[in-house]
């Protein structure tokens, strides 16, 4: 059960990735990009997080079980994970050719506010930490928390970098849109 459960994870992050790649193309030119320097800031804690939520192999005392390695704990963990993913993808095409993997800005670039964008400014960070939550739920031991939780911080450093970007260009609108609207979990974060 336990390796059925874990190729089942493995092939739907890569469907995901294969999605997420995929839908890369037709997104609008980009008018303003930030430094690659600015980016490690995020992509540094995001490449960690990710190694300790998935590295097979770590010493002892990463590896000890903080919950306990059972069909409900997997069970919970692949709804939350699927959950995720709906988010996920549901905020990826509502965003559609304003999306991109860096922290950027547009030609044509229009604050939306529709879709899962009503319920959470990043949607799409939240559908990917369901999956990571998911994930460290399902496999339970001390380096998946933990790449979780930094996980958690590479992408709260980035959402705060695009609203920087994001104040500039709607100087009007977003302050407007964040005071109503929460980052990353309705009505709470």
């Amino acid at each position: 059960m336990t390796t059925v459960f874990n190729l089942a994870v493995i092939w739907c992050w890569i469907i995901f990735i294969l999605y997420w790649i995929g839908g890369a193309r037709g997104v609008k030119p980009v008018a303003e990009r930030q430094s690659r320097l600015s980016s490690m800031a995020y992509r540094g804690p995001l490449t960690l997080g990710g190694m300790l939520l998935w590295w097979p192999r770590t010493p002892h005392p990463l590896m000890a079980a903080l919950i306990p390695h059972t069909d409900l704990a997997r069970a919970g963990g692949a709804v939350v994970w699927v959950l995720g993913l709906g988010v996920a993808i549901w905020s990826r095409r509502t965003l559609a050719g304003n999306w991109s993997s860096d922290v950027t800005f547009k030609h044509g670039h229009e604050l939306v506010e529709r879709g899962p964008y009503r319920f959470a400014r990043h949607p799409i960070y939240t559908g990917i930490l369901l999956m990571c939550f998911g994930t460290a739920l399902a496999i339970g031991q001390l380096h998946n928390w933990l790449g979780f939780l930094i996980q958690c911080a590479g992408f709260w450093i980035k959402l705060r970098q695009e609203e920087s970007v994001m104040l500039k260009h709607f100087p009007d609108q977003y302050p407007a849109y964040r005071k109503r609207v929460r980052a990353l979990v309705p009505f709470v974060i």
